[in-house]
């Protein structure tokens, strides 16, 4: 006979077909100093305190791109194996969200973006393709003269970047400004770097949950290299200065730029639809021009591989008749 608490965990599980796809996934979560568990309902972050005693919320975990962890947070081994079956990458970072230190990857995803990935970073014409595509992404379509080297597009990539700063600056009556990065000296940075360096990671949190989500490697990057977000960095620069630069400069005068950036990031998001493009910009970085459809997770085998035939199907007995 099923117990009333048995009954519960049962419709808490999500099938397969449940699952909300990564385009369906529009937001993120920081946490800090709390507690998260697994109940007998879902998962939970837990707070206590003198004033108002045990505190508890509820995730919504299926509806989560990426939890960011950050200082003072536990979680426990039933939580995260909730968060992985939903496929919500977790992300440890530093005090606001900033720095990120580590994070996890769904097991059961395709590694069809993951070959291709690295056929495209190991080949490098085509890895100067996908560099030279996401410079021309920046710059807008045809802005890239034939030829152009990867040097000159670095020039051009500053120059605009120097450009903006410059009149964001202006409107916003702040003088010259200098982006500046020294975790050593975080305190003593002005409003808009500290803005700018949290809307960044956030950034590069839901960028990194895009990435994992599509089964590929953030460590192989095309334009970045030698970090194990290399590829974050690459897709994150895609949107900086539409997203969080101009966020950056309009906090100027706030008194906690920080946490401010966080949420005016967060809150802007449904409104950016950010999550299903970058997943859309990888892809057609990756696969030029070609029309894709959402996998049936329910359809998705592991393939064995052949190097006569290519890929094989699996979950099948090869033994041979007879």
């Amino acid at each position: 006979m099923t117990t009333p608490s048995q009954a519960r965990r049962k419709l808490a599980a999500p099938t397969v077909a449940m699952l909300p796809r990564i385009a369906d996934s529009l937001s993120f979560l920081y946490l800090d100093i709390v507690r998260v568990l697994q109940d007998d309902t879902g998962v939970l972050a837990e707070v206590s305190s003198e004033l108002h005693g045990r505190q508890t919320v509820y995730l919504p975990t299926a509806a989560l791109s990426c939890v960011l962890l950050g200082p003072g947070t536990s979680i426990t081994a039933p939580a995260m194996a909730t968060l992985a079956r939903h496929g919500t990458t977790v992300l440890i970072t530093g005090s606001g969200g900033v720095r990120c230190y580590a994070a996890t990857q769904p097991a059961s995803l395709s590694t069809t973006w993951l070959e291709r990935q690295a056929r495209s970073w190991a080949d490098d014409t085509h890895r100067l393709r996908i560099a030279t595509a996401m410079y021309e992404k920046r710059f807008g379509a045809g802005t890239v003269p034939p030829g152009t080297t990867l040097q000159q597009l670095r020039g051009m990539e500053g120059q605009r970047v120097k450009a903006q700063y410059k009149i964001l600056a202006q409107q916003h009556r702040i003088g010259r400004f200098r982006r500046a990065y020294d975790p050593a000296q975080w305190d003593l940075q002005d409003p808009v770097n500290l803005a700018l360096s949290s809307a960044n990671t956030c950034l590069y949190g839901i960028v990194h949950a895009a990435v994992h989500s599509l089964g590929m490697s953030p460590a192989l990057g095309f334009v970045h290299q030698g970090n194990q977000q290399a590829l974050v960095y690459d897709v994150a620069d895609l949107y900086k200065a539409e997203l969080t630069i101009p966020l950056a400069f309009s906090l100027h005068s706030s008194p906690n730029p920080e946490a401010q950036a966080r949420r005016s990031f967060r809150d802007d998001l449904r409104l950016f639809r950010l999550l299903p493009r970058i997943v859309h910009d990888i892809q057609d970085l990756l696969d030029p021009g070609s029309d894709r459809e959402a996998p049936d997770p329910e359809e998705e085998l592991v393939d064995l591989w052949d190097p006569v035939t290519g890929a094989v199907p699996g979950g099948i007995n090869h033994a041979a008749d007879g």
